[in-house]
């Protein structure tokens, strides 16, 4: 097999499909799959039809309702393409179908999937409904151009990522609906990741006696017990600088108390007030001694406060991403064929948030992150408004997803 040829030719069918891929991105923005609420469903059920016009095989895997619940979606179905072209490894291809929810201050309709000087606009173009086409078409590709591979490409099209995966890949994984050697998941630009922080959310409730105002001392404060944490908080997050990661793209942990809500009235001392943090996680840390030491820090502020109690509740615990198996190896071909597509260096890095990629990690599978996308996520506006990505690199990361798969299965 002439790799080189296969490649032009390969080369050759994205560009003269790049008009439907277009259209194809297009659909799969204009149909809403906001989470929360996360009603996913209607958004797969219209990806299957788009795929199996395309002539795949589409397994369609509903999440029983009480386990979509808990992971805080209303409905979700994962979808699977299979491609067997002969015995050898899996590949799996993963990207996610939820979205955040659009907000205010949007130049165009959220979910009419404008294109402006070369941008398409839309609320899920960058993250990551544009890798549904990067992918669907490089699979596409291979199949049409019966490339001579030894081995077996899947697209893992999932809902649950902006929520934690657990619901997406890993039901997939722990289901063991699908069983990959290498996974190439969603990227955030044009670059190759190979690591992203990890994740704990935790809610705090802080519990006192309400009082009538005019009577104070009857009662005991919940919010003045809060202040007390907060400054506690704040205090240990300005000690995170010290920690610093060795992954280019990642530097230190943070901290952030996202929401607070709390009080009866304006006459009443507060019983109750809940809060709810992020603490990002560096590959170097531990998740559980991190959990451990943030709860330590709060049961140390709220000590010897009388009438003042607290729960704390994890709500999400995810981990680092950090090569495992054969990761290097992965990242090492796929920065070269994306190098050649785009015409300049694509390097490796790693990214301060979190995504699915982990939880391919955590399962032993070799994983990056790779797709269409700028150079920056700040540049597409991901999870802002206005998000966007530019059709140019839909077919660059298409050509260097076909041309990694011909290097790893050939």
């Amino acid at each position: 097999m002439d790799k080189n040829l296969l490649k032009q030719q390969i080369a050759a069918w994205v560009d003269q499909n790049a008009a439907e891929q277009i259209d194809f991105l297009a659909k799969v923005v204009q149909c809403p799959s906001d989470n929360p609420p996360g009603n996913c469903a209607p958004h797969a059920l219209m990806t299957a039809a788009l795929l199996e016009d395309m002539q795949f095989a589409v397994e369609q895997h509903t999440v029983p309702n009480e386990f979509a619940r808990s992971t805080g979606l209303e409905s979700a179905i994962n979808l699977i393409v299979r491609e067997h072209f002969a015995d050898g490894p899996t590949v799996a291809l993963n990207a996610h179908g939820d979205v955040v929810p659009p907000g205010a201050g949007w130049s165009v309709d959220p979910y009419s999937a404008t294109v402006r000087d070369g941008w398409m606009i839309g609320r899920g173009a960058a993250v990551s409904k544009s890798d549904f086409a990067t992918y669907a078409f490089a699979l596409r590709a291979l199949k049409e151009l019966a490339v001579p591979l030894r081995g077996n490409v899947e697209l893992h099209f999932t809902y649950d990522e902006e929520t934690g995966g657990l619901a997406g890949p890993g039901w997939l994984l722990q289901q063991g609906l699908t069983k990959p050697d290498y996974a190439i998941c969603a990227g955030f630009s044009y670059n190759v990741t190979t690591a992203h922080n990890g994740c704990l959310h935790l809610e705090i409730k802080v519990r006192g006696t309400s009082a009538h105002a005019a009577r104070p001392d009857t009662g005991h404060d919940a919010l003045e017990a809060t202040t007390r944490l907060l400054n506690a908080l704040y205090s240990y997050r300005d000690t995170l600088d010290s920690r610093t990661s060795a992954t280019a793209g990642i530097s230190s942990p943070t901290l952030v108390v996202g929401t607070i809500t709390g009080g009866i009235n304006t006459n009443v001392v507060p019983d109750e007030v809940t809060l709810r943090l992020d603490r990002r996680i560096i590959p170097e840390e531990i998740p559980t001694e991190v959990e451990a030491e943030l709860r330590g820090v709060i049961a140390q502020a709220l000590q010897n406060m009388p009438g003042i109690s607290c729960d704390v509740e994890r709500i999400l615990l995810a981990s680092p991403f950090k090569p495992v198996g054969d990761a290097i190896r992965l990242r090492d071909i796929i920065c070269t064929e994306a190098s050649m597509a785009l015409g300049e260096a694509v390097t490796p890095i790693g990214v301060p948030l979190y995504s699915d990629a982990r939880l391919y990690a955590e399962a032993g599978v070799a994983t990056v992150m790779y797709g269409a996308g700028p150079r920056t996520l700040l540049e597409a506006n991901g999870h802002r408004a206005d998000e966007k990505v530019p059709l140019l690199t839909l077919s660059v990361a298409t050509k260097a997803i076909a041309w990694t798969l011909v290097e790893l299965l050939a």
